[in-house]
Order: C-alpha cells, then structure tokens, then sequence
C-alpha cells in the first residue's frame, strides 16, 4: 500500500483523453493543486484543507516498510456467522472479548500499521476497560474505520450492487476523528459473471471518488478499493481486463472531484481467476498480471478476497520479489483471523495461542512484504481456501 505521492496533480480531461493518456499523468506531483480547465477560463482548485500534512504523514505511517494493514470492520451480522463457527452466541461481550484479543496480541504493531474498525468497535473499550483506540495507538498502530453503510441492489443493472453511505457522510467522518481514527474505508463491490455493465463501474468509481474527497476533508486518509469479487468461472486474462477498466474510471472520478493523490491509499484486488474457474494460477502469474496492472494504473495495499492465508501470504511475497516501484503492502482480514479464530473457540485459556497464531500470520506477510517469506512450517490451516459465493460483510 502507499500514499500516492508519484502521483502528477494533473489537468482534468475529458473521459476519453483520461483513459487513452494515463501513462503521462502519475508522475511526481510538483503541487498539491488540481487544475481545472476550459477552453474560456483556468481555474485552480486546492485540496484537502487544513489536513494536508497529516493526511500524507498518516498515509506514509500506514504504508512503512514490513507491515501492513489489518481489518477487523466486519458488521455486527458478520462477525456473528465467525462467532457462530466456532459455537459462540452473537452478543456483544463475545464480540468485545474477540476484538480485545486482536488488538492486544502483544507486539501486533511490529507487523501490523493501521486496524479497520468496524463503527461499534471504534467506540469499544477491552474487557480490561480500556478503549479500543488507545490500545492500537499505543501499538503504533493507526486506527481506521468502515464508513460505508452496505450494499444494495442497483436499479437499471445486471442484478449489481451499489454502495450506500454518502448521505451524513462528512458529520459521521468528523466524529470519527474526533473518536481517533486516521484513515477510513468503504467497501463498494465489481461483478464480473454480472457484467460489469457501465451503470455499476460509473457508480462504484463516483461513490468511491465523493468518499474519498468527504473524508479527506474531516482529517481521514481514505483506502480506495473497488473490490472486484472473486466470484465467476472467468480466466486471470478477464480478470485483468476488468480491473483496467474500473481503475481508470475510479481516477477520473477522484481528479473530478479534486481528490489529493498523496493522501490516500489504493487497495486494488490482486489479479486472480475466478474463484470457479478450471484455470489456476501460480503466485508467479498473480504477481505478473497484477504488477501489470499497476504499471499501467498507479500505487496500493491488497486485498486478499477469500484466498486461502497461505495463497494471500505467497502472492504478496512473489510480488515484493519482483522489480517493482510501489510499496506494495497487504489488507487482510480471513486471511489474518482464521486460524486465530478457530484456535481461540470462545476460551479464555486460548487467548494466549490464538495471539501467536495471529502474530505468525501477521509475521508472515511482514516478511512478505519485504519479500522474504518462505513458506517454511505453514500449518495444514493455512492452506484452507476462505472463498464464499457472494460473500458480504
């Protein structure tokens, strides 16, 4: 992941010309202004407000070498069917003792940099009274939260999603500042058996580029993720040509709505077959196809979208091991969680294994991060396969 600072501020154009020209415009910025122009007047627009530094310092915290994001934002409905796997009721003392588990895994913050949040969570103290918050900062651990509110059907579309959440979006974000959180993020979804049709990747890069603007604006770094799902029987080869597609919407949007590059964080999926396809693809080609795509569309964190932990860990590493100029750094939940959860069952007397769990996991796409996992000692666990048809959160 990393803060978009080889990005150039450049001239809004025209669709066309945006999509046809974006090798010319991710270039060092010279200024934090984007430029807006017509062929009557020139118009100048500064972005970000008075949080422009720290908007790229929590940027650049987040994305520091060997460590990488955890997400921890699954909705109270989500987190019960994880609770329900291994016997527990849905409450929330049983979601606070699993969060206070992740949070307090003792030197989480050598591995991890920046937690997602679910809203709950944010306003949580642990089950030693502690706020949630102050746990993770005294971790050197960077807060964030969800701030969508789901998913809905999309009417005039292939049976699409789109993402709800923009209305009281700026009064909810400034009170998530004020609660400590830094960076934020907004879960809108890409279907590929579904289409895309052009309604839905409009939809996605609009409602991504006006959260992105809104949460820059009340202190918060936002994660920019079309999530493209891994649901389908497609080849990598669709895959890829989808995801070229909507990230060349999503930056047209996000410079029309005068989104300051170096003060976000892009998430793109990695590049994968369909969840269904007879097609696999080795952590070599995942590597290729999505530095591929980076090359030809920017700088990001990933997102490991139900792959086994040990399918999430080696792609990354195989990424880091090749010539690359990004950070490119992980954002997992499942793929960080699992075995934690399962070896946790709701015992107290299993806390203390399921943090090293956790902190094997974490350790383990550290080194990826760096380039440097192995593979070595990986348990039969880890090589399970997280993919659920139509997965939401």
């Amino acid at each position: 992941m990393a803060s978009t600072s080889l990005l150039k501020a450049s001239p809004v154009l025209d669709k066309s010309e945006w999509i046809k020209g974006q090798s010319n415009l991710f270039r060092q910025p010279s200024s934090a202004a984007v430029v807006l122009r017509n062929r009557a007047t020139s118009l100048t627009v500064r972005a970000a407000s008075s949080y422009a530094d720290e908007l790229v310092k929590t940027a650049k915290t987040i994305a520091s070498p060997g460590r990488g994001i955890l997400a921890m934002d699954e909705s109270n409905a989500t987190c019960g069917k994880r609770l329900d796997s291994i016997g527990l009721e849905n409450t929330e003392a049983n979601r606070q003792a699993y969060r206070t588990l992740l949070v307090s895994a003792p030197g989480l913050g050598q591995y991890i940099s920046g937690a997602i949040l679910f809203e709950e969570t944010l306003y949580q103290s642990t089950t030693e009274g502690k706020k949630m918050v102050d746990v993770l900062v005294e971790q050197n651990i960077v807060p964030g939260i969800k701030v969508d509110k789901g998913l809905v059907p999309l009417v005039g579309s292939n049976n699409e999603s789109w993402c709800q959440g923009l209305d009281g979006l700026s009064s909810r974000t400034a009170a998530y500042y004020q609660q400590g959180a830094r960076f934020a993020k907004w879960r809108t979804v890409v279907s590929i058996p579904n289409g895309p049709s052009a309604l839905a990747v409009k939809e996605a890069a609009w409602g991504l580029a006006r959260y992105a603007a809104i949460s820059q604006d009340s202190g918060l770094v936002p994660i920019v993720e079309p999530e493209i799902l891994l649901d389908g029987e497609h080849n990598i080869d669709r895959t890829y040509e989808v995801a070229e597609k909507v990230w060349a919407e999503v930056f047209f949007y996000l410079a029309q709505n005068n989104v300051m590059f170096e003060g976000i964080l892009l998430k793109p999926s990695m590049v994968t077959p369909g969840a269904e396809s007879k097609e696999r693809a080795t952590p070599e080609q995942v590597a290729s196809y999505t530095l591929k795509l980076l090359r030809n569309r920017i700088p990001p964190a990933f997102l490991s979208g139900g792959q086994s932990e040990l399918e999430a860990t080696l792609n990354l590493n195989a990424m880091n091991q090749a010539p690359n100029p990004w950070h490119v750094s992980f954002s997992y939940a499942r793929a960080l969680q699992n075995t934690c959860l399962k070896t946790w069952g709701g015992r107290a007397e299993n806390v203390n294994a399921a943090q090293t769990t956790l902190l094997a996991r974490a350790k383990a796409n550290s080194l990826a991060q760096l380039g440097k996992y192995t593979g070595e000692g990986e348990s039969d666990e880890a090589k399970e396969g997280m993919f659920v048809k139509g997965y939401t959160y």
